[in-house]
């Protein structure tokens, strides 16, 4: 079950982590790039930014979806716990 959660939480944190850090390496690195105008005044560093909210609400659904599937694998484990337990 830790393994099971770890092959979704490390790949997770790590995709975060580095989407998260992106932003101010690029700004940093490439200004002329992320000054580039998407529509009006609104530029890539701004869509980048807004983005990581999107982001960070889909990851938190994803973690939900996948902390279901955990807390089943954990009453199925103590279910199989009891019974051994009472026989």
């Amino acid at each position: 079950m830790i393994a099971e959660k770890a092959r979704f939480i490390v790949p997770a944190t790590l995709f975060f982590v580095v989407y998260y850090f992106a932003l101010p390496v690029l700004v940093g690195y490439a200004p002329a790039f992320m000054k580039t105008e998407v529509f009006g005044v609104v530029n890539l560093a701004y869509l980048f930014a807004l983005s990581q909210f999107f982001m960070a609400w889909v990851l938190a659904g994803l973690y939900l979806r996948a902390a279901s599937r955990f807390d089943e694998q954990g009453r199925r484990i103590l279910e199989a716990l009891r019974r051994r337990r009472a026989a």
